[in-house]
């Protein structure tokens, strides 16, 4: 599925050695991480149980098999894992069905990067059918490519997705850009050897090497994230 052999550096006009820009979904370019903790909350309320708080940065950013698996286990709920998966999704794309809330700079850097031909996925641990559903609110044209959680054979926190959507676009994971708002997918991108550049959503998101910690999408340009790749001779 990856290559270890590393792709040929392109170096632009400007000299920058950037070679794709990968984005997260929930939480960087939409403002839906919320939504799913909204709808785990009501579908175990149904349940019988009530979730607590804390678990909140445990579930948020990850694979819904991982946090669904984790629900169940926490609370002791009489459903199968498949079957809230299922309500889930299901769930999901009603709540976005008439509105996603995209994050404010989010159109304005997808734009800019379009217009500059960056070559530009979308990775995100959400399952296909909850991806096309938002892409129809975002753009699918703004894509070169996009990776959903359930057609890798791991999703984040493993580099998986992040490998994947580099190889694809034949770029070397180090000279990627990735945008990430939780622990789970800075995990995954700086596993693969991504750049990144968080923008928590929930929970701290400390900076760290290899890693810019910025407000929101509004601090971020192209320009940003060619800065951040260390031209090449």
């Amino acid at each position: 599925m990856t290559s270890t052999v590393p792709a040929p550096v392109t170096r632009t006009a400007d000299g920058s050695a950037l070679q794709a820009v990968l984005l997260d979904m929930d939480g960087t370019l939409v403002d839906t991480e919320g939504f799913w903790w909204e709808i785990e909350a009501e579908i175990f309320r149904e349940l019988g149980h009530r979730l607590e708080d804390a678990w909140r940065d445990i579930v948020v950013g990850g694979p819904m098999s991982r946090s669904a698996a984790f629900l169940i286990e926490s609370t002791g709920a009489a459903i199968e894992l498949a079957e809230l998966s299922v309500l889930l999704n299901e769930r999901f794309e009603a709540r976005i069905a008439d509105r996603v809330p995209i994050m404010p700079g989010a159109e304005r850097l997808l734009a800019e990067l379009a217009q500059h031909n960056v070559p530009t996925a979308l990775v995100s641990a959400s399952h296909r059918r909850v991806i096309d559903q938002v892409l129809l609110t975002l753009g699918r044209d703004r894509f070169t490519m996009t990776v959903a959680g359930d057609e890798v054979a791991r999703t984040k926190p493993h580099p998986d997705p992040y490998l994947h959507a580099a190889a694809a676009l034949g770029a070397h994971p180090s000279r990627c850009a990735v945008i990430e708002d939780t622990v789970t997918g800075v995990a995954a991108a700086e596993a693969a050897g991504c750049r990144v550049v968080a923008i928590p959503s929930v929970g701290l998101i400390p900076p760290a090497p290899g890693r810019t910690v910025v407000h929101s999408l509004e601090d971020v340009n192209l320009a940003f994230l060619r800065s951040l790749i260390t031209p090449m001779n």
